[in-house]
């Protein structure tokens, strides 16, 4: 069965196309600046040759119709027609408390996935844009909605609970949510098939470390408590994101600076977080190398608040798991920064985390163990295949129709 995988971002559609038969990525790429000037669309095929298409494309039904024509082609394809596509698995950021797992699109579900858009607003509208184009250019192909909160649904009341008038929790669905949830799921369920131990008998701590960011803490398989709440906002230290916050600070902004909502929440999502603090970048790579080769004292003062949020997190959710048996890192700081992962774990060693520094040092984008022989909890690196999941989730849906 061949399954294409759909990332449709604002301006964005990151896509792969699965043969699930065999599991391998026949293509992948992205299309960039959907809408803008300057758009383009990136190939990379199974035998490792890449192209790239440069055009305009107006909006997301174009891109995805360029990306299906370029699969088809004759020069570049790797498909003889589009019937070829069994099924189409979109990634949809917000499922509320209507999914609890993966869902077959059906008109009920795009709706309520249209719904769900009020509360995120920067997420689903651009995810169902995916959507409803598949359902023109390729009216008959099954598709299937794989959402970043469903992993999240078995997080107990007392957890995603807000202490605010329950009322409000009533009308409004008010709550935490939590994201990431395939890169979570993907990440736990892997270490422990590489480490040949029990899931369910499992206390685990992911840490999803990328422009966005978040952590979860596990327990026997299932999410207990996650950093990002009603929406993303919440929790890490992100590239642009502000993360946990007192709201009193909202109200006192707005009143200083004289500027309502759509502005403040400009504020605390697109112009906070290390961008915010350093003024260097949102990349850590450039923040890093401002903080340790220019001695920025704003870019270092943004790594030590990044660093010490993850540490705090990991000393709370080893609390509320009651132990820790194993700490991973993903997403693309995550895999690709040793000295992030060194520092987050510094000095606890009390909680049985021990790193090895010649393990973890300029390990980048692979599957390790980077913990000492002795340390009680396994410290691992595990690069995230949110694509993967959600290829499967779809074969297991379309395939019990």
């Amino acid at each position: 069965m061949k399954i294409l995988v759909l990332n449709c971002g604002s301006s964005s559609i990151k896509y792969q196309l699965f043969d699930m038969d065999r599991i391998v990525i026949l293509a992948k790429g992205i299309a960039e600046k959907v809408g803008l000037k300057g758009s383009f669309i990136k190939l990379e095929k199974q035998d490792g040759s890449k192209s790239t298409f440069e055009g305009e494309i107006i909006d997301h039904q174009t891109g995805i119709e360029y990306i299906l024509g370029i699969l088809t082609s004759k020069k570049h394809g790797c498909l003889d027609n589009l019937e070829d596509i069994d099924a189409v698995g979109h990634r949809v950021a917000h499922g509320g408390e209507n999914f609890k797992s993966s869902a077959f699109i059906d008109d009920h579900a795009q709706k309520e996935i249209e719904q769900l858009g009020e509360i995120a607003p920067l997420h689903n509208p651009a995810n169902l844009k995916g959507i409803v184009a598949m359902k023109i250019l390729l009216p008959g192909v099954k598709q299937v909605a794989v959402f970043d909160t469903a992993f999240h649904q078995t997080i107990p009341e007392h957890a995603y609970m807000y202490a605010i008038p329950y009322s409000l929790y009533n009308k409004y669905k008010i709550r935490r949510y939590g994201f990431h949830g395939t890169s979570h799921y993907f990440v736990s369920k892997r270490a422990c098939e590489i480490l040949n131990v029990d899931i369910k008998k499992q206390k685990i701590i992911t840490c999803h470390l990328g422009n966005g960011a978040s952590m979860t803490a596990i327990d026997g398989g299932k999410s207990i408590d996650t950093s990002m709440g009603f929406t993303p906002i919440e929790g890490l230290i992100m590239g642009t994101r502000s993360g946990d916050l007192d709201i009193g600070v909202v109200s006192h902004i707005m009143n200083k600076e004289e500027i309502g909502l759509n502005s403040v929440n400009t504020v605390f999502n697109k112009q906070s977080g290390m961008l915010g603090v350093t003024g260097v970048s949102s990349d850590m790579r450039e923040i890093e190398k401002a903080a340790w080769e220019k001695k920025n004292a704003r870019a270092q003062l943004g790594l030590d608040m990044y660093h010490y949020r993850i540490k705090k997190y990991i000393g709370s959710y080893a609390a509320a798991l009651g132990g820790l048996d194993c700490l991973i890192f993903t997403g693309g700081i995550g895999e690709n920064g040793p000295e992030t992962r060194e520092y987050a774990c510094k000095n606890l060693e009390f909680l049985g985390i021990e790193i090895d520094k010649k393990k973890n040092n300029g390990l980048r984008s692979k599957e390790a163990i980077i913990s000492t022989d002795n340390s009680r909890v396994k410290v691992m690196v595990i690069p995230t295949n949110e694509e993967l999941v959600i290829a499967q989730d779809t074969l297991k849906i379309v395939s019990s129709m």
